[in-house]
């Protein structure tokens, strides 16, 4: 998929696509929740099919947990989006934004079975 790393970009494409920013907090280094979904859903056919269709997709990676010993630079986009979007510290976690930053929805990892569970939620969100 082509995942941004720039909220700005991500924001000037959803207004010229007219489509929904799919943000995703991750930490795959560390994190094996994000491990997972990366693995069941967006590594799936169905996942980019209607990513392609309905979302510009942004993913804030995070190579350490927030508190954790090393530090990070607080004028990070990333760090920047999660004191924003993602107070709590939540890992994975998804929100879905309008094309200006408005959150139409968030959720959290679950345990859901297929890619196609995750996919209805997703799509769900952003009603």
């Amino acid at each position: 998929q082509d995942w941004n790393t720039s909220f700005e970009a991500a924001k000037r494409r959803a207004a010229a696509e007219n489509k929904t920013i799919f943000l995703l907090f991750t930490g795959p280094e560390w994190c094996d929740t994000c491990t997972r979904l990366d693995e069941l859903v967006f590594a799936s056919d169905a996942f980019k099919t209607i990513s392609e269709k309905k979302w510009i997709l942004l993913r804030a990676d995070f190579k350490q947990k927030k508190g954790m010993p090393e530090p990070f630079d607080v004028n990070d986009e990333k760090v920047i989006l999660a004191e924003k979007y993602n107070r709590d510290g939540f890992f994975p976690f998804v929100v879905l934004l309008d094309k200006t930053g408005r959150k139409l929805g968030k959720t959290g990892y679950e345990n859901l079975p297929t890619a196609d569970a995750y996919i209805k939620q997703y799509v769900s969100m952003g009603r």
